[in-house]
This record gives structure tokens, sequence and C-alpha cells, in this order.
């Protein structure tokens, strides 16, 4: 499964980014818009949720979670700071979708037994936006954590995420995530849609695994 994470340091607004997605095959959005006002995720939301209900995609936020309540949204994708996981749950409800960030299998196992639909593991590469708390794990530490996971019977989605690029997307899945979330890689591509259209390609032989 591919997530796309919109970037609003991109050239291209967010919307289009979007826009774009959609029409590559992306079934699965994120708004993430750090230092927007509430006020700016609304208009964007606004504008992209009946694309999003037109192609059956799942949108979320990223953090405000009181605001995916208000704009009625699939659900939250939450960082270790942010509110959490059991109080979003209340907050959006059984339907609501719930990812959660994971650097470490310390952080897995804190948040196993919560009511959370997948775990964001990474950073998986360097990016300008890093939270310097986050070391990044490669793909080596990925693979440690999703085996953990394994060995430890943690059934929870497992979703890498954090400077994936095209040609990530099979050492990977072969690495035992479930699905990618992709930001820079596309907002930035001189083709949206083809790029969306690209990494699912990449991700049609694990299809039957995710």
């Amino acid at each position: 499964m591919l997530q796309f994470i919109t970037d609003p340091k991109s050239k291209v607004p967010v919307t289009d980014q979007v826009r774009a997605a959609l029409d590559g095959g992306c079934r699965w959005i994120q708004v993430r818009m750090d230092d927007a006002s509430d006020q700016e995720i609304s208009n964007v939301v606004e504008t992209i949720k009946p694309w999003c209900l037109e192609t059956q995609a799942f949108l979320l936020l990223n953090d405000r979670v009181e605001l995916a309540k208000t704009l009625d949204v699939g659900g939250v994708d939450l960082r270790r700071d942010d509110m959490t996981p059991s109080r979003a749950r209340l907050t959006l409800g059984a339907a609501a979708v719930i990812g959660v960030y994971a650097n470490t299998f310390d952080d897995v196992k804190r948040v196993k037994a919560l009511d959370i639909d997948y775990i964001s593991i990474g950073p998986y590469a360097a990016t300008p936006g890093n939270d310097e708390k986050n070391p990044v794990l490669g793909l080596e530490g990925i693979r440690s954590i999703c085996r953990e996971m394994l060995q430890a019977e943690i059934n929870i989605a497992r979703v890498a995420y954090g400077g994936v690029r095209l040609e990530d997307v099979v050492p990977l899945m072969e690495a035992g995530v479930d699905g990618i979330a992709v930001s820079g890689a596309i907002a930035n591509a001189h083709d949206i849609r083809k790029a969306t259209e690209d990494f699912l390609k990449a991700l049609e032989p694990f299809k039957n695994n995710s």
C-alpha cells in the first residue's frame, strides 16, 4: 500500500499534489502542513475531500485530532508528542484510522496494546525535515523492527516512512513492511501523477502481502 504525504515546501500547491496523486492511483492521502493554521488546512480539505470520496481514498490529517473530527476526515497520523492514541480514538470514534510513529522496538511495545491501525517505522533515510530525536534507521534498522514485531506476534500493519525513493520500494517491502509512505519523491517530482504510478507499479508484486 502507498500513502502519499503532502509536502507544503513543494513548488506545487498541496491541493494540486493531492489531485495528481489521486489521478495516479494513490488511495491513501495524509495532509501534512506542519506550520499551517487550522483554517488553512480546512481550506485544503474542503477542496480535496470530495476528490477522495469520489476515488474512495482514505484521507488523514497529520496530528490535528480535533480538526480531523471537525472536518470529518478518515483519521490521523500521530507523532510521539501528539495526542495519545487512546484519546484520539475516543475523540474520533471506532471507524477512524489511527497511525502512530515508531523509531525503536520499544516504541512499538509502548503502543502494541492500543487500538491503532498502523505503525509508521522510520525515518528510513535523512530528509531536510527530519526530527533529530529520531535517528535514521536505514534498511537494516527497519528490517530489525519488523523482525522483532513478527517474533513478538505484534500484528499491526507496518509502514516505512522518511526519505523513501522509488528504488527503495522493493528492499523495504522485502524487509518486512506492509506499505510505504512517500512525500518528497512524489510531491517534488516533475510529473506527480507518473511518479505515483511508478510507486504503485513497484508495489504491485507485494499486493497480496499487504
